[in-house]
C-alpha cells in the first residue's frame, strides 16, 4: 500500500504543478466519490424524457443526457429495447473528438470496440455508409455484438483479428480508424474499481509498447485524409501525450487536428492538441483523447467488405 501510494503521488506530481490539484487528484483515485449516469440516446427520446437530467455542459451532444444522481437507466424498459446506451460521461468527453471532423464520413473502424459505446457513439454522430468492429479478446465479443445489435446500429459489422492483420489486407481504406487503447486503466480507481499494478512502470511501460504498436498499424488503415482517433482511461502521460508523440514522429504524414469545443481540457504536457479530463472535476472518472488528420493526397482504396473475416455481419440494410 505504501509502494502504491508513493506511485500515486509521483504520478500527481508529473501531471500536476499545482498543489492543489494534485491534492485534488489523490483524493479523488484514494476516496472515489459516485458520478453521474449518462445515457446515449440512439433513437429519438420520447416526448415526456423518463429521466431526471443535468445541465448539459457546452460541449455535450444533443443525443447525450447526464442523469442525476440515483438514476438507474440500465433498468429501464427503453434499455432493453434499444432506445439508448449506458455509458461513463468520460467515455463521452474522450468519443466527442469526433465532433471535430468537419467532413462526411462514410467507413468507421473501430478497431478496439468492446463493450461497443465508442462505436455507438460514431455511428450516431457520424451515420456512416459502415461501421466495422473489431475486437481481438474473444471473450468480450459476445457483448459488444450484443450491444450493437439491441441498439439496431446498422449497416454493421464485427471481426476479431489482429490490428496488423487489417494493416496488411485494408491499408488506405477507412475515412475515420479508432482506437480506444488497452491500458492501464487507472481511471477504474475514481470509480471505487480495483486496478492491480496499474501505477507500476512495468506495467505502464509494457502497456505503452502495446499501445504504440496498435496505433501504428491503426494508423495504416486511414485513407488519405482520413482521421485516426486515439483514446485511453488511464492518466499516465507514457501512455498518452507519448504515445502520440511517438506515432507523429513515425508516421509524419499524420498531424494532430485542433478540437475547438474542448480547447479548455487542453494538456500541459505537450503542445500537440490533446485533451484530458479528471476525476477531480466532477464529471468522469478520466480520458484522454486526440484526433489525427492524415495529410497525404491520393485515391481511398476499396474495402471490399466481403472478404471482411467478419463473425457477425448486419450490412444489408441500406442502398
Amino acid at each position: 500500500m505504501k509502494n502504491y501510494s508513493n506511485l500515486l503521488l509521483k504520478l500527481s506530481r508529473h501531471l500536476f504543478t499545482n498543489l492543489d490539484e494534485r491534492e485534488k487528484f489523490v483524493e479523488a483515485l484514494t476516496h472515489p466519490q459516485p458520478f453521474n449516469p449518462c445515457i446515449l440516446w440512439c433513437k429519438e427520446k420520447p416526448e415526456s424524457n423518463p429521466f431526471s437530467t443535468e445541465v448539459a455542459t457546452p460541449w455535450q451532444p444533443k443525443f447525450i443526457d447526464r442523469l442525476s444522481l440515483g438514476e438507474k437507466p440500465g433498468q429501464h424498459s427503453l434499455h432493453e429495447q434499444g432506445y439508448f446506451y449506458c455509458l461513463d460521461f468520460s467515455s463521452v468527453f474522450a468519443a466527442s473528438i469526433l465532433l471535430a471532423i468537419p467532413q462526411p464520413v462514410n467507413k468507421v473502424f473501430d478497431m478496439c470496440a468492446a463493450p461497443g459505446g465508442k462505436s455507438v457513439f460514431a455511428w450516431k454522430n457520424l451515420q456512416p455508409d459502415l461501421l466495422i468492429a473489431n475486437e481481438v479478446i474473444g471473450k468480450r465479443l459476445g457483448m459488444l455484438i450484443s450491444n450493437l445489435k439491441r441498439c439496431q446500429i446498422e449497416p454493421s459489422l464485427v471481426a476479431s483479428k489482429d490490428p496488423s492483420f487489417f494493416a496488411d489486407t485494408i491499408p488506405l481504406s477507412c475515412d475515420l480508424v479508432m482506437v480506444d487503447a488497452p491500458c492501464t486503466g487507472q481511471s477504474l480507481l475514481a470509480k471505487g474499481e480495483k486496478a492491480p499494478g496499474c501505477f507500476h512502470p512495468t506495467a505502464i511501460n509494457k502497456s505503452a509498447n502495446r499501445q504504440k504498436r496498435i496505433i501504428a498499424n491503426s494508423g495504416q488503415i486511414v485513407a488519405p485524409q482520413g482521421y485516426l482517433a486515439y483514446m485511453t482511461c488511464t492518466y499516465s502521460p507514457e501512455e498518452n501525450e507519448e504515445v502520440c508523440e511517438w506515432f507523429l514522429q513515425r508516421f509524419p504524414q499524420f498531424k494532430a487536428v485542433e478540437a475547438k469545443h474542448l480547447e479548455g481540457y487542453q494538456s500541459n504536457l505537450t503542445n500537440l492538441p490533446c485533451y484530458r479530463m479528471f476525476p477531480q472535476d466532477g464529471l468522469g472518472a478520466g480520458a484522454f483523447t486526440v484526433l489525427f488528420q492524415n495529410t497525404e493526397e491520393g485515391e481511398e482504396k476499396v474495402l471490399e467488405v466481403e472478404v471482411l473475416p467478419a463473425v457477425w455481419r448486419n450490412i444489408n440494410c441500406r442502398d
